[in-house]
């Protein structure tokens, strides 16, 4: 440690929110370069290698081949798929001295596409499945969390690419089980979870998610073994009702009621009803949003959910994506006076806002899109409202009374909630995604001509996977999940040193025997950090060692006048003494038993 390049802190960086952020810094893994962009030391490279060797190591079992792309790549590509524009404002995008558009890649799914297209031509080349490890770049408009969510960051990602459909799904299977495989090996928690594929595109998805407190991804699962991503849940839809018997509609005066609360008491102390109170589930909230094209063009659109839920911005996003989506501002009301804010019903919107004999979508149509809760079903009685201020309409008949444009995906699911399988109620829980595998299909060879012959000799399109791990998110990840009051606690399988001997004292005997207990160790193939700092007092070295993490910390002090030394075992908080002629073998043995239970 005299040597190493190295400085802990004792106080906690101040842009620093989560335990993994403060501990890597203070420990010496990763210096701030930049908001979401991060230095790496070597101890924090240590780590990184060692994730990034079991991720190869898997990944080359699984049948994958390494390759390695720039990080610079030309715009023509995602011109060709659509991503140049689709994924607006987080792509970084740069111009070379020539004037020509280039971009820092956020994912590759078009370089490994036109690879494949440059070097194969037939079925008999397939199927096959490449991968790399690289850095990618997203600009981020909140990088937060330190390495959890950053601008710059490094992923493993891979393709699969097959003739068949069939072929497909067992590539899919093979990349499915090797992340089991590599997050059982590096002691991460995780959850599979049905979800979206979002800008990605394709059909099957599913994240593999790590279940912490922290985490930015809220997921769903039930007793009977249902997960999903709460982006990826469904609504199960209600049956219609009768509503051959249903009260006619009425507008009534409810001055002062521009919130659900407000509406339900004034309902209640005006317009009471015999056979129970009203509840907000039984308003209908209309709630006005703006969505911003990737191309920049802003435009608006209604989302009618029932009164007691909220609408889920990060659900409202993955259905509307690749749109940007925001509440509606004060200049956007302002543009559209026909809505009556506080007081909005399907009146003026949707269906009911278009001229006689105009379909959605056609010249002329100047209404607002309308789209509803699936909840929302004909013959469900509502009140919400009349599209005039201080009035509200009562009675409100879906089917009979109003129509919309479709339904969407938008209110907040509840813990409670019924699974879409059937599986019980919901439970809810916040996790990080560290891995999402997707099965693409044919949308980017479609989009970049990737064809091979068949046994027949005619052209097929080639079905393609994309499957991802973020690396430098699984780093975070196992610091957060390893950590106590006093510093990091790293498993073994990852730990930058397995050993971290620590040299107590002034008396060179001491230095002497730590030393040789350092040499016995390396010669044995154990990874050790040895602190031979003279002139550093042994409270500031055992914070140190207890701060940086290595999973065992041997103690050469003042125990070896009787032939001890101490055996720390960082997760378990344990010691014990070791007679110093044997501690070396000890030690060997100890290391080589956690790595085997890793």
């Amino acid at each position: 440690m005299s040597t190493l390049f190295l400085r802990t802190l004792r106080e906690d960086p101040a842009d620093a929110e989560v335990a993994s952020h403060k501990l890597l810094v203070r420990a010496g893994y990763i210096r701030r370069a930049a908001p979401g962009i991060y230095t790496w030391l070597p101890l924090g490279l240590k780590v990184l290698a060692k994730v990034e060797q079991v991720v190869r190591e898997e990944m080359d079992a699984a049948g994958g081949q390494e390759v390695h792309f720039p990080a610079l790549l030309p715009r023509e590509p995602y011109e060709a798929t659509g991503r140049w524009t689709e994924y607006g404002p987080n792509l970084f995008r740069l111009h070379d001295r020539k004037g020509g558009d280039y971009l820092l890649a956020p994912t590759h799914e078009e370089m490994f596409t036109l690879l494949v297209k440059d070097l194969y031509s037939s079925y008999k080349d397939l199927p096959l499945t490449i991968y790399q490890i690289q850095t990618k770049y997203r600009d981020e408009a909140r990088p937060r969390a330190g390495l959890l969510r950053g601008r710059e960051f490094i992923m493993k990602d891979s393709y699969s690419f097959d003739i068949s459909d069939e072929g497909l799904d067992a590539s899919y299977a093979a990349q499915r089980a090797a992340y089991v495989r590599i997050f059982d090996r590096l002691g991460l928690e995780y959850v599979i979870v049905q979800a979206q594929s979002g800008a990605m595109g394709g059909s099957r998805s599913e994240e593999f998610l790590s279940p912490t407190a922290v985490g930015e991804d809220t997921f769903v699962r039930s007793p009977g073994g249902y997960a999903a991503n709460v982006e990826a849940v469904t609504t199960p839809v209600p049956d219609a009702f009768d509503w051959a018997d249903a009260p006619a509609a009425h507008v009534e005066d409810t001055p002062d009621t521009p919130t659900i609360e407000t509406l339900v008491s004034a309902a209640n102390a005006h317009h009471p009803r015999a056979d129970r109170a009203w509840t907000a589930a039984d308003t209908l909230k209309n709630v006005v949003l703006a969505l911003t094209s990737p191309t920049g063009e802003r435009s608006l659109l209604v989302v009618g959910v029932p009164g007691d839920r909220d609408a889920d911005m990060a659900r409202l996003e993955a259905a509307l994506s690749p749109h940007t989506v925001e509440p509606a501002t004060e200049e956007d009301f302002a543009r559209h006076p026909q809505l009556a804010k506080g007081y909005i019903g399907p009146g003026v919107l949707g269906p009911q806002g278009r001229p006689e004999g105009v379909a959605r979508g056609d010249e002329g149509d100047s209404a607002i899109p309308y789209l509803l809760d699936p909840r929302i079903v004909p013959g469900t009685r509502w009140i919400t409202g009349a599209d005039v201020h201080g009035k509200h309409v009562f009675e409100l008949t879906m089917g009979r009374d109003f129509a919309a444009d479709g339904t969407i995906e938008a209110a907040s699911v509840r813990a409670g909630d019924p699974a879409p399988d059937g599986s019980g109620p919901l439970e809810l829980a916040r996790g990080v995604e560290i891995g999402h595998i997707f099965q693409l299909g044919r949308k980017y060879a479609e989009a970049l001509d990737l064809r091979v012959l068949d046994e027949n000799g005619k052209q097929q399109v080639v079905t393609m996977g994309s499957y991802g791990i973020g690396v430098t998110r699984a780093v975070a990840l196992l610091a957060e999940n390893n950590h106590d009051e006093l510093g990091l606690r790293w498993p073994v399988q990852v730990a930058p040193y397995q050993v971290h001997v620590v040299a107590t004292g002034k008396d060179a005997a001491v230095f002497d025997a730590a030393a040789r207990l350092a040499d016995e160790l390396e010669a044995a193939g154990v990874e050790v950090c040895y602190d031979d700092r003279p002139k550093v007092s042994p409270g500031v070295k055992f914070k140190d060692a207890e701060l940086i993490g290595a999973p065992f910390i041997l103690v050469v002090g003042r125990g070896l006048a009787d032939g001890q030394v101490e055996l720390k075992v960082r997760a378990e908080g344990s010691s014990e003494s070791l007679a110093v002629d044997d501690a070396a073998a000890a030690v060997v043995t100890r290391v080589r038993e956690a790595l085997a239970q890793a």
